[in-house]
């Protein structure tokens, strides 16, 4: 845990949630730092790259712990990405709610008021949309630049900068900014071209909701202000967060986007243009924000994946019929040179070694298959077994052993019975199982993806199975080739595996193979990926995208300090779920304290730019970018239309208003997109883990009577 002085007569939670992620705010950004993570009672040491394998290395058994490690899976096992923004504004926000509570704010105000700031934010972020169909349609061909995997946009748009790990190392020690640009390892690509972003439809958008014009600029005004009534609903709601669960709406991810609502759907999300993998190049440039090696094996996948789906070789012209994440694996081998590393039709994935031999005779043979659905092991029962309550047996080893020796004999005499060269399992193998089987010609592989057993299901003619004694003659698949991945000497992945790969007619798996001298290396080479190739397949699934590069940041802090510089009718009531009879008291406190509030929750954006742009070293310092963004936002204000003046210097590359000066080729560099919905899950994960933590220590404080407590125990407490 990162070390900080607690102060115990202060919000302790708080502090600890702060604490927490500040051991990730280097990660923040297209340029990230790794880190070493040190055991200090066994000195060993773990090297990571991401705030998932941080959140993993760190002691998280306190209460607060669990429940941001809780929160980053959840974002994480949903959408890969958004993990560093969900960290650092939660850190951010807690300080933001400590400040709130250090300035006398109640706690119900604080949780009305910085959820209808969200919202009104997450709003406000709606003009800054763009149809996908606009970014690849409407290409320039007159503008072209260096390609994926030497230019890149970061993820700003004040820092929109080539990726020249080079040029980004000699810029950061110049400004003395600690952090270090990793080498990005991949495929090469072909030269792409810019894509003119269309903003009209969007700016038109822009201006119809939040643009008004200077006759109806008040009434405007009054309209799109929070209102009590409005504070009394959200209070209402967010009644609940104490009851929600810990895995923070852990619900089907189609109901997740339902219940964000206020997302337009977009012109070009009813009838869905037809569009090729060339089409896609401006896109996968935007989403790749300053990895294009990543994007290029997720470019590559897709090209495979469409190739088989259509039986079309048109390499950048097979149309796009969707992109099913769910058939795309990586295979980690680490110790082979990244070189190595590849995009590979079929499955591959790593065995034994002394399965060679075996795999040599087995290899270019069609091969019948049994595919097991959970573990083949003499013990394994499935879900919901119940043993008979009657029955006692000696748990002697000499029985058990005897037991696993006759059940392998078993499983030996069924598939010699039906003539089955490879098992596929889901889960774990017996060990004693493989090594009989390697010997009598069958090869056994375990840990095996469901997706991927239901594929070879589906193309061999297998059906699944639970346990061994199921397999009949109709359960067992056909046509199944096993093969090396490469010559024997060089697949190896120096842990005693062996890479081999399985293909049959008709199955449309693509795997990844990632390939580096060491096993942290695979492991980031494999996080990034998977970020990549979820950005790309939820941009497609919604059809549009945010505009990036911190666009969308400076829009919600400009919008929530012109918030706080509304009035608020005083004499309309509002009151916090739980507290009945506290209508007038809160609807007094609201007008004093609202603009603190709010104040203190833009702050967190605040903070998430400067540090943004401190990480790429287009700030020499936060107070430098603190100046740059103060800059923007009284530029954006004086327009009177915020959003349509960040459309307007998004679309100046030359101004040099939104672009770092270390780039001379402005013209070489790709926009930068983000995803809808991860991104605004990030956000509403980060304020709702805040606002649980905040209510939860108030609540548990609270309840405590002075009576109760000795004084010399009481030192130290703020009674709430």
């Amino acid at each position: 845990m990162a070390c900080r002085i607690i102060n115990k007569r202060r919000h302790v939670g708080l502090q600890q949630l702060s604490s927490l992620a500040e051991t990730g705010r280097t990660f923040l950004g297209p340029v990230k730092s790794s880190k070493f993570v040190i055991d200090e009672e066994c000195h060993e040491s773990v090297l990571v790259s991401s705030t998932v394998r941080l959140l993993e290395s760190l002691d998280l058994s306190s209460a607060v712990g669990q429940l941001l490690n809780e929160a980053v899976q959840a974002q994480n096992n949903v959408h890969r990405t958004g993990t560093s923004t969900l960290l650092f504004l939660v850190g951010a926000w807690s300080r933001a709610a400590e400040e709130c509570l250090h300035l006398g704010v109640p706690t119900s105000l604080i949780v009305s008021v910085m959820s209808e700031g969200l919202d009104s934010c997450i709003e406000a972020v709606r003009s800054l949309q763009v149809p996908v169909h606009n970014v690849f349609d409407h290409v320039d061909n007159t503008k072209t630049f260096s390609g994926l995997e030497s230019s890149s946009g970061s993820s700003c748009p004040f820092l929109q900068i080539p990726l020249d790990a080079g040029l980004i190392q000699k810029e950061h020690e110049l400004r003395e900014v600690a952090s270090q640009s990793g080498t990005i390892y991949g495929l090469s690509g072909k030269p792409v071209k810019t894509a003119e972003l269309f903003r009209t439809q969007a700016k038109a958008e822009a201006g119809k909701n939040t643009s008004p014009t200077p006759q109806t600029k008040a009434e405007a005004g009054k309209n799109t202000s929070p209102t009590p009534q409005s504070l009394l609903a959200d209070t209402r709601c967010r009644k609940s967060v104490l009851t929600h669960s810990r895995h923070f709406n852990k619900m089907d991810h189609n109901e997740g986007l339902s219940k964000l609502g206020r997302f337009p759907e977009g012109r070009g999300a009813a009838a869905r243009p037809a569009c090729s993998c060339g089409d896609l190049v401006a896109l996968e440039a935007g989403l790749s924000h300053g990895d294009p090696g990543s994007m290029g094996f997720v470019r590559e996948a897709l090209r495979l994946q469409c190739q088989r789906a259509s039986g079309s070789q048109q390499g950048d012209r097979t149309p796009v019929l969707g992109f099913d994440i769910s058939r795309v694996f990586t295979c980690c081998l680490p110790g082979l040179p990244e070189a190595f590393s590849c995009v590979h039709p079929g499955y591959v994935t790593a065995v034994s070694v002394p399965s060679t031999s075996l795999i040599e005779e087995l290899q270019n043979q069609p091969l019948r298959v049994v595919l097991i659905e959970g573990d083949l092991t003499e013990s394994y029962r499935h879900l919901g077994f119940n043993k008979s309550a009657n029955i006692k047996t000696e748990s002697m080893k000499v029985q058990q052993d005897s037991s696993e020796e006759l059940w392998t004999n078993h499983v030996l005499q069924v598939l010699i019975k039906f003539n089955v060269s490879l098992v596929l399992a889901r889960g774990g193998v017996s060990e004693r199982l493989i090594e009989k089987c390697t010997h009598t010609k069958q090869l056994v592989i375990g840990s095996v993806s469901g997706d991927v057993i239901q594929a070879f299901a589906e193309a061999s003619g297998a059906v699944q199975v639970t346990y061994i004694t199921q397999v009949a003659e109709d359960c067992v698949g056909s046509g199944v080739r096993v093969a090396f991945w490469r010559s024997v000497p060089s697949s190896g992945d120096g842990v005693g595996r062996m890479a081999v790969m399985l293909e049959t007619e008709g199955i449309h798996l693509v795997t990844v193979v990632l390939t580096g001298p060491v096993t942290a290396q695979t492991q980031s080479k494999e996080d990034r990926f998977w970020t990549c190739a979820y950005r790309l397949h939820c941009a497609l699934k919604e059809q549009k995208v945010l505009l990036g590069g911190g666009a969308a940041e400076l829009l919600c802090l400009s919008h929530l300090q012109s918030l706080a510089g509304r009035p608020v009718n005083e004499g309309s009531l509002v009151c916090s779920g739980g507290l009945p009879n506290a209508s007038s008291w809160l609807a007094s406190s609201l007008a004093l304290y609202r603009p603190t509030v709010l104040k203190c929750l833009a702050g967190g954006w605040h903070r998430y730019l400067s540090t943004l742009m401190c990480n790429t070293a287009s700030s020499a310092s936060e107070f430098e970018a603190s100046t740059f963004i103060q800059r923007h936002l009284q530029n954006a204000t004086d327009s009177g239309s915020p959003s349509s003046y960040i459309l307007s210097e998004y679309d100046k590359l030359k101004s040099g208003i939104f672009n770092s000066d270390i780039s001379n080729k402005l013209d070489q560099i790709p926009r930068v997109y983000d995803v809808v919905t991860p991104k605004i899950e990030a956000w509403r994960r980060a304020l709702d883990l805040v606002l649980l933590v905040l209510q939860t220590d108030s609540e548990i404080i609270t309840g405590l009577g002075h009576t109760q407590i000795k004084s010399q125990e009481a030192e130290g407490l703020l009674f709430l």
